[in-house]
C-alpha cells in the first residue's frame, strides 16, 4: 500500500497511471482490481494510510495548550511531512485537488470532505481557546482556521515546487508573529 501512496503522492490521483501503480506495488491489473476494486478505491485506501502515518501531527496539534501552539504544531508538522525526506513532495490532498478535473468529481468531493472534517476540528479547538480567553475577544475561530488552512496549503504547494525548507520556515515564523493573543 505504501508504494501506491508514493505514486499518488508524486503524481496526484489523475496523474497516477494504473501501469505505474501496478508496477510500484508489484502486482498485475487483475490483482489490483481483485484487491481494491478500482483506482478510486485504491486512492481512498492510500489517503487513509497518508492520514494515519503522514498526518499524525494533526491529532497532537489539537492537544496543544494554546491556540498559537496548535497553529505552530500544525505548521511545523506539515513542514516535516512536506520536506522531511527525499520521498516527500507536498500534501497529497492539495496535489490531488489541484490536478483533479471535472471528470474526477467524486475524488475531489472525497478529498474536500476529509479536509472539512479537519477544518471542523480546528474551528472547535479555536472556539474552545476563545471561550477560555486564550484568543482575544474579537477573534473569529472560523476565519483563523481558514487562514491557517490557507497557509498550510500554500506551504504544500511551495514545497512541491521545490522551495527550500529554510524559506518555508520563514513563512511559518512570519505567520506566527501575526497570530492573535499569546
Amino acid at each position: 500500500m505504501g508504494s501506491a501512496l508514493q505514486v499518488f503522492w508524486k503524481h496526484g490521483y489523475e496523474g497516477a497511471s494504473l501501469a505505474e501503480l501496478t508496477e510500484a506495488m508489484g502486482i498485475t491489473k487483475p490483482s489490483l482490481y481483485a484487491c481494491f476494486g478500482n483506482k478510486e478505491a485504491l486512492f481512498k485506501k492510500a489517503l487513509d494510510l497518508y492520514e494515519r502515518d503522514k498526518l499524525a501531527y494533526l491529532r497532537t496539534a489539537l492537544e496543544a495548550p494554546t491556540a498559537r501552539g496548535v497553529a505552530e504544531r500544525l505548521l511545523r508538522g506539515s513542514l516535516d511531512t512536506y520536506c522531511g525526506s527525499a520521498d516527500s513532495q507536498g500534501c497529497l490532498g492539495v496535489i490531488s485537488l489541484v490536478s483533479c478535473t471535472s471528470e474526477d468529481t467524486s475524488i475531489r468531493e472525497h478529498v474536500i470532505a476529509r479536509r472539512q472534517s479537519s477544518d471542523a476540528a480546528l474551528i472547535a479547538r479555536f472556539e474552545e481557546a476563545k471561550a477560555k480567553g486564550d484568543l482575544p475577544e474579537g477573534s473569529d475561530p472560523v476565519v483563523l482556521a481558514q487562514c491557517l488552512s490557507t497557509v498550510l496549503q500554500g506551504l504544500a504547494v511551495k514545497a512541491q515546487g521545490g522551495t527550500p525548507r529554510g524559506e518555508l520556515e520563514g513563512v511559518i515564523a512570519a505567520f506566527l508573529a501575526m497570530w492573535p493573543g499569546r
